[in-house]
């Protein structure tokens, strides 16, 4: 049972860190290689936020994510706007620009030295029994009910609320969205919001968790293939493309090697590229070359 949580809880934070992946293409098929860079920053955002406005854990996580919702509209406002109409190669060679950039600007900034944010807003990690053999800590079910009312939240938006029709409807085909009066820079504003904030989120509930440095990154590259797998236009490919990939790295951490824990997503992406490279549910007619 408590390999079971064990998958639960990845799970959770590989679904909430490619939701993000999984916005920003959906809209206007870009690629954000930089996202696992702007998790990272939600983390160091929370480090500044503790710092120097609030201690209160939830005050804290509270001011944290609207910090985030800024760096996500000032990214796209400063920057991909820029590459609207643009190739899409150029637009995705600037997200790894800017992945780069936020990496050296983080360590310039805050070091390289491993910091411990929830000893900085003094939060309780207590571990909790949900049965006598499975324990998770606090952080951990935080991920996981945050996870879900994320997903519940985005679904409910993109497909119940005028803007959310907007965006869907963009990604399907932006000329005649544009025709029909909605305007496209709003709505590739908002997709990179919420993309960041979703990204930021799973930042400050992993470093809850553990300490922060630079090179938590590579959780945004492992979640990377939950969302390839499950298909990049798919919020609910996103979530069971993350179930898959964590399943089979909680197995094989467990009964194989933990070492294969940083292979695992990428021998599933490298397999369901060469069986179905669109992705379980994503767009056949979009991804239908690799």
């Amino acid at each position: 049972m408590q390999i079971l949580a064990n998958i639960v809880v990845l799970t959770s934070l590989y679904a909430l860190v490619a939701s993000g992946y999984v916005l920003v293409y959906k809209v206007s098929r870009v690629l954000n290689l930089a996202h696992g860079e702007l998790m990272i920053l939600g983390a160091y955002l929370l480090v500044a936020t503790s710092a120097g406005i609030a201690s209160d854990p939830l005050a804290a996580i509270a001011i944290t994510a609207m910090f985030s919702i800024v760096v996500g509209l000032s990214v796209y406002l400063l920057l991909m706007r820029k590459m609207t109409g643009q190739p899409v190669l150029a637009a995705v060679l600037t997200t790894v620009a800017l992945g780069i950039l936020l990496r050296g600007a983080m360590v310039l900034i805050w070091g390289p030295q491993q910091l411990n944010a929830a000893a900085m807003i003094s939060f309780d990690n207590a571990s909790i029994a949900l049965t006598d053999s499975v324990r998770v800590s606090t952080a951990a079910l935080w991920l996981v009910v945050c996870t879900f009312l994320v997903y519940l939240g985005l679904l409910a938006f993109l497909h119940m609320s005028r803007w959310g029709m907007r965006m869907r409807a963009s990604g399907q085909n932006a000329l005649l969205a544009a025709q029909r009066g909605i305007n496209l820079h709003t709505v590739y504003a908002l997709a990179w919001t919420l993309s960041t904030f979703s990204g930021s989120l799973a930042g400050v509930l992993v470093t809850l968790d553990s300490r922060i440095d630079v090179n938590m990154a590579v959780i945004g590259l492992k979640a990377f293939p939950a969302a390839l797998v499950g298909g990049l236009d798919s919020l609910p490919g996103a979530l069971i493309g993350a179930g898959v990939i964590a399943a089979l790295e909680v197995l094989l951490i467990h009964y194989v090697n933990p070492l294969l824990s940083d292979v695992v997503p990428f021998l599933v992406l490298i397999a369901i590229l060469i069986v179905r490279p669109w992705g379980l549910y994503g767009t056949k007619e979009e991804l239908n070359r690799v």
